[in-house]
């Protein structure tokens, strides 16, 4: 999701006469990090250097996560240890193609390693898309979580319903954010701002529309279910898009299986779908199936959201490959705010950073990078996002991020990388483009400060969401 970038050095009794094989992972969140720790795990006597785009490092893992799931957030104490080795190196408010060009980047080292996440959101592409009212999930995720170009996104949530775009596990996180009681979000490292505007919200009604039915949602069974016991909020899903999928139910796989079994319980016998009986607080939410968004209309007098055109599909083909076919049928959602959250793309960083421009992935074979004539570029890889779109959870991406780790080493041992240029990347950095570099004993005192600022607000962290004041923090450190 972040633009950040991390490198590593490391030597082996198989390295070139010439010196340490060094290799530059462009990417300070999970996939970065994972690759590191493999090639650190991998090889011998390995050093590594760590840059990224921001003064504090995690990527996804800092401003992407849930607040209100911090167990995720446990791989952090994994990558502090990797960062506080000997062989390890942060170097943090450096970004690609702002600060420094993968061109100036790849003669300092054997091998980089793209793997700087994606970016930006993608856009439904249907009239009334920039509505006031309307934002996307990648904004709004950012600016609870303290990513600092959101900061200053202020949503209006003066309206009772609003609606989620999607069915992803991001999209249960939004809704979840809307609707979860106050009190509970101020003992999470949400920032301040964010509850402030929760608590003063009048959103009552959050509900959750996807273009395809109940067997191809993408959120996981631990996600919904954390959803159905919200206090004092109705699960409301309409029984009959169920009717015609409960004799499949045999034949799914057990974890699809279970996540249908599920939604449909909750359909059935644990609330009237009628809503008849809200509980007290008056909020719910609710998933809709088989609407694909055609248009988003704005009130005639205040030019602001004012509801949701959606065209009815039905689905043709098995669950697992089901196609959405529209009928021409539509109907009106009315909505004070639209949340789209239909995922991300990577974007491109510089002209000679390859991209395909249809799917926003780096194009690859197992990690290796490949030109437009589907050749290896040769010292060229990449992990996590850019590697194979925005899917999974940070399990897949650790998973991924070995297998490029594996490939830089059989590359490496068959000695078919490039040989690179002698000279610290710091010292160009710092001295030929005049970067202001972070290392991880200045973002130490950024953590430091704001667990001290957290400790009186009786949460775990107040996070630092300006730019300026992480340097001036810094600065003051040094």
């Amino acid at each position: 999701m972040l633009l950040t970038v991390a490198c590593c050095r490391f030597a082996s009794s198989t390295a070139s006469s010439t010196g340490p094989l060094r290799v530059c992972v462009i990417g300070s969140g999970p996939a970065g990090f994972y690759t590191a720790h493999q090639l650190v795990k991998r090889i011998d006597d390995v050093h590594v250097d760590i840059l990224d785009k921001f003064p504090v490092p995690f990527g996804l893992v800092r401003f992407g996560v849930a607040p209100d799931h911090p167990e995720i957030k446990n791989c952090i104490n994994q990558f502090t240890v990797l960062a506080r080795k000997e062989q390890c190196r942060f170097i943090g408010n450096v970004g690609l193609g702002q600060d420094v060009g993968l061109a100036q980047l790849r003669p300092h080292y054997h091998a980089v390693v793209l793997a700087y996440g994606a970016e930006e959101d993608k856009e439904l592409g249907i009239p009334g898309e920039d509505t006031p009212g309307v934002y996307s999930a990648r904004s709004f995720v950012g600016w609870y979580n303290g990513l600092p170009e959101h900061r200053q996104l202020d949503p209006d949530l003066s309206g009772e319903v609003g609606v989620v775009i999607g069915h992803g596990n991001v999209a249960l996180d939004v809704a979840r954010m809307l609707l979860t009681p106050v009190s509970r979000l101020k003992t999470t490292d949400m920032c301040t701002h964010a509850i402030e505007a929760l608590a003063r919200s009048r959103v009552k009604q959050v509900r959750l529309v996807g273009r395809r039915g109940p067997l191809q949602v993408a959120f996981t069974i631990k996600e919904l279910r954390e959803m159905t016991k919200l206090p004092h909020c109705s699960t409301l899903i309409d029984p009959s898009y169920f009717h015609s999928i409960k004799s499949l139910l045999s034949e799914l796989p057990r974890p699809r299986r279970r996540i249908t079994e599920l939604m449909l319980s909750v359909a059935e016998n644990r609330y009237d779908y009628r809503g008849d009986k809200r509980p007290a607080g008056g909020k719910e939410w609710g998933l809709s199936f088989l609407r694909s968004p055609v248009e988003i209309v704005s009130s005639p007098t205040t030019g602001r959201l004012d509801s949701l055109r959606l065209e009815i599909n039905k689905l043709q083909g098995t669950w697992d490959s089901a196609k959405v076919v529209p009928t021409g049928e539509f109907e009106d959602m009315e909505c004070d705010l639209a949340i789209r959250s239909i995922g991300y793309k990577t974007v491109r960083v510089g002209r000679d950073v390859p991209c395909d421009p249809v799917t926003g992935i780096v194009p690859n074979v197992a990690g290796r990078v490949l030109d437009r004539n589907k050749s290896y570029i040769r010292g060229l890889y990449c992990s996590g996002w850019v590697k194979t779109g925005p899917v999974g959870v940070i399990l897949t991406t650790m998973n991924k991020a070995y297998e490029t780790a594996e490939v830089i080493q059989e590359d490496f041992r068959s000695g078919t990388l490039p040989e690179p240029e002698r000279g610290d990347i710091l010292e160009k950095l710092n001295n030929e483009l005049g970067v202001d570099t972070v290392s991880f004993s200045d973002w130490e005192n950024i953590d430091r400060h704001e667990v001290r600022e957290g400790e009186k607000k009786g949460k775990p962290r107040e996070k630092i969401v300006d730019l300026t004041q992480m340097m001036d923090i810094v600065h003051k450190s040094r």
